[in-house]
């Protein structure tokens, strides 16, 4: 027979050692619990994709009215002679009317580019209407370039030139007001959540409680007052 072991120096005995403890979920990764919560996620991810794919799409679509800009728009007619090149009409309002047709053009595109994007596309978000705007803002531009460029040539005296002394011939197709590129974006960003407020998705709205209870916790009762002996 011997006598029990006891603990040296008066010190506990070693507590059992129990194998490590799997991570709760959300707190870091292992090599076979690989952490998939980050910043944003697949969900953020997707709605870039989506973002830059309608930037693209919208801003492409600048060229369409670049062309039906240079198609629709008033030309100022010019006239020269020997020497200069005159407006053959000193009161025209043809550069007014180019700046007036490419803002309601601009206007019609914003809310078709918003419309056809929330039809296919309805939960909405900020990369969305941020991509909108972009586009709107790039195709506007883009949209400015190409009826630059299909229009009359720029260099006015080569034209007068060429088609000679005492000939009307049509001014280079010109924006006057640069302000007339933000048309588009603005009417895409406030078609867009127009839409969105009017027909967008709504939260489901809790059930209403019928059972006359209360979420609030029931207050113990109160201790009974001693009494005298």
């Amino acid at each position: 027979m011997t006598a029990p072991l006891t603990p040296r120096d008066n010190q506990p005995p070693d507590e059992p050692q129990h194998p490590q403890a799997a991570p709760a979920p959300g707190h870091g990764a292992t090599a076979e619990h690989p952490d998939h919560t980050g910043l944003g996620g697949p969900e953020l991810a997707r709605e870039l994709r989506e973002g830059a794919l309608i930037v693209l799409v919208v801003a492409v679509s600048g060229v369409l009215l670049g062309v039906l800009w240079n198609w629709l728009a008033p030309h100022i007619p010019l006239i020269a002679d020997t020497r200069n090149v005159y407006l053959k009409n000193t009161e025209g309002e043809e550069a007014i009317g180019a700046d007036g047709t490419f803002v309601l053009l601009s206007l019609g595109f914003g809310v078709l580019s918003a419309a056809v994007v929330f039809l296919l596309r309805r939960r909405g978000g900020i990369p969305l209407v941020v991509a909108l705007v972009v586009g709107g803002l790039l195709g506007a531009v883009l949209g400015w370039v190409t009826g630059m460029w299909l229009g009359p040539t720029p260099d006015v005296a080569a034209h007068a030139k060429q088609v000679g002394p005492g000939v009307t011939f049509p001014g280079p197709l010109r924006l006057q007001a640069k302000g007339a590129l933000l048309a588009w974006p603005i009417a895409s960003m406030l078609t867009q959540l127009a839409l969105t407020g009017l027909f967008g998705p709504r939260d489901p709205e809790p059930d209403p409680d019928w059972s006359g209870h209360h979420d609030h916790p029931e207050e113990p009762p109160a201790p009974d007052a001693p009494t005298a002996h």
